[in-house]
C-alpha cells in the first residue's frame, strides 16, 4: 500500500507525539530508552488519542528522535535554558514541556526537518496535550529561540 502525502505527515506528526509521551514516561518511571520505545512501538502505535486516531507513526521518526534526545540532552536543555527566562528554568517547567522541548531540540540539532516545520508540529503537540491553554504561546516562543540558535541558515 502506496501512502499519500497527507497519511505520511500524520504518521509523522504521530510519531513526534508519541516521542513526548516516551519521553514523559522515562522520566517519571526511570525506565530506559529501550525498554519505553519498545513498549511504545509494540503496544501503543495504532493507538488512540483521545478523539484523535494517531494512525501507525513513523517508526524511524519515533526512534531517532528518541535516541537522539536522550544522546544529546544535555547540549538539548542548555539551548532550552538559553531560550526560557531566567527565573523559569528547565527543571521548573512541566515535566510534558520538558519532554516536548527535548524532542524538538533533537530534531533541530540532528535533523533535516526545516525549523519551521518542527516549531509548527510541536506546537501542533502542546495543543494535544494543552488544549486551549497558554502553552501554546509559550512554545511557540521558546521553540523560536531554539530554532534561531540550531537552525539559524532556516531564518
Amino acid at each position: 500500500m502506496t501512502l499519500s502525502g497527507n497519511q505520511k505527515r500524520k504518521m509523522k506528526s504521530a510519531s513526534r507525539l508519541f516521542a513526548v509521551q516516551a519521553l514523559y514516561q522515562m522520566e517519571q518511571t526511570g525506565q530506559t530508552v529501550d525498554k519505553v520505545r519498545v513498549e511504545f512501538l509494540d503496544f501503543r502505535f495504532g493507538e488512540a488519542f483521545e478523539e484523535y486516531d494517531m494512525l501507525e507513526g513513523d517508526t524511524a521518526l519515533f526512534s531517532k528522535t528518541l535516541e537522539d534526545a536522550v544522546n544529546y540532552q544535555a547540549p538539548i536543555d542548555q539551548m532550552t535554558d538559553r531560550a526560557l527566562v531566567a527565573k523559569w528554568p528547565l527543571g521548573r517547567i512541566d515535566s510534558t514541556l520538558r519532554g516536548l522541548f527535548r524532542a524538538a531540540g533533537a530534531e533541530l540539532l540532528q535533523s533535516g526537518t526545516p525549523a519551521k516545520v518542527v516549531i509548527s508540529e510541536y506546537v501542533a503537540v502542546a495543543d494535544a496535550f494543552f488544549p486551549g491553554g497558554k502553552e501554546r504561546q509559550f512554545v511557540n516562543a521558546v521553540l523560536d529561540h531554539m530554532a534561531r540558535e540550531a537552525k539559524p541558515e532556516d531564518f
